[in-house]
């Protein structure tokens, strides 16, 4: 709750001082990019200064990995809303070296679950046909993670004609971006 309160505190003074005037946009990105990335916490300021992106430019969407696991789950929800509704034209994926979710092990994940949640939960998802091994599996390799993810939303039957789809893969510690799909 500490934290919490300190946030609170200095939003009060960031809204009485008007600083929130420097990042005034539309809700239109001017680039017309919707970009899915890794919510690695390298990638947060990183990311959008190694494209040379401005706030205002692009729409970003995170979650784990940079990765559509399902077809129709919230994030290809969020890219769809970005090309229908938000002006967006292309989709960018953008993965990065050294990704965490590459890393995730569903047995140890589970097994911390399983000491927070009672096995009755966990076995009732998994008798419900939810085979929560592979929902928490990330890719092995960022580069096929990727493709994969690029190739799910380039074959969605609602992504429009119109719209590219582009993968990427970006060095948390300098930058450099990496082109995997064009």
């Amino acid at each position: 709750m500490e934290r919490l309160q300190e946030v609170l505190d200095f939003n009060k003074k960031f809204v009485e001082n008007k600083e929130y005037e420097a990042f005034t946009t539309s809700k239109f990105p001017d680039k017309n990019i919707v970009i899915l990335a890794c919510m690695d916490t390298r990638l947060v300021e990183l990311l959008p200064q190694a494209m040379n992106f401005k706030n205002g430019d692009i729409k970003i969407v995170k979650n784990a990995g940079a990765l559509v696991s399902h077809p129709f789950g919230s994030i290809m929800r969020s890219l769809l809303v970005g090309v229908y509704e938000l002006q967006a034209e292309e989709i960018w994926v953008v993965g990065h070296h050294d990704c965490g979710s590459c890393a995730v092990q569903p047995d140890q994940v589970l097994e911390k679950m399983r000491k927070e949640v009672s096995d009755e939960v966990v076995d009732t998802l998994e008798h419900a046909g939810i085979d929560l091994k592979n929902w928490l599996q990330g890719a092995e390799d960022v580069t096929e993670g990727v493709r994969l993810s690029v190739d799910r939303i380039r074959n969605h039957p609602l992504l429009p004609k119109y719209a590219t789809v582009h993968g990427l893969v970006i060095n948390p510690e300098n930058g450099e971006l990496e082109q995997v799909t064009d």
